[in-house]
């Protein structure tokens, strides 16, 4: 059964989002707003769970799984850089970027690029995503609602429970979203490189 909750994007209702957490906890898949698009998220220890986001949205092995994070601290845990990339990461975050950047031990190795041992990390700037992650206590792994053979993300949270019923635990609207994805940035060299264009502008 898939669940259907609407909380305020300016002030989440802490009822539901422990609830939504409980979700996450449990080994479930849902669909929440951010500062970019809808996504799905899961525990980022869950193998069910991932393997169920990944039916959905039909991903290869190259996929670049990502882990969304409360701030540039908790980031700091789970991925290596150094001085000039902290500082481009502090420009950015919170913000709608997705940053690649070599994985610390503490990233599950099922979320690792194969062969370059890199993971996505985002900081989103939005309250729901925040809440979120500060009742859990710990990232969450995401990637964005984009289904296979659409152009855009989907946008609306009831159309988005109508299309995914009973293929993930709970759809969480927050109202609108942006159907532009984030802009995507490696930072595994020595200068940042723009991967792909999206919402978030670089400074």
């Amino acid at each position: 059964m898939t669940q259907y909750f609407k909380i305020h994007n300016i002030t989440p209702q802490n009822r539901l989002i422990e609830k939504a957490v409980d979700i996450v906890r449990n080994g479930g898949v849902i669909v929440y707003p951010t500062d970019s698009t809808y996504a799905l998220g899961c525990h980022m220890e869950d193998k069910t769970a991932l393997h169920r986001i990944i039916r959905i949205r039909h991903l290869d092995a190259k996929h670049h799984f990502t882990l969304v994070c409360r701030d540039l601290s908790e980031l700091s845990t789970y991925a290596r850089f150094d001085t000039p990339a902290y500082r481009f990461l502090k420009f950015h975050t919170p913000g709608p970027y997705t940053f690649i950047l070599p994985a610390t031990r503490e990233v599950p190795r099922r979320l690792l690029h194969p062969k370059q041992k890199t993971v996505g990390l985002r900081v989103p700037d939005h309250p729901i995503t925040h809440a979120l992650l500060e009742c859990l206590n710990e990232p969450m792994m995401t990637t964005t609602l984009l289904l296979p053979g659409e152009e855009y993300p989907l946008n609306d949270g009831e159309m988005i429970r109508d299309r995914l019923f009973l293929q993930v635990d709970l759809v969480i609207d927050g109202g609108a979203c942006g159907t532009v994805p984030t802009t995507l940035v490696d930072l595994t060299g020595e200068t940042p490189i723009l991967l792909r264009v999206g919402k978030g502008e670089l400074g």
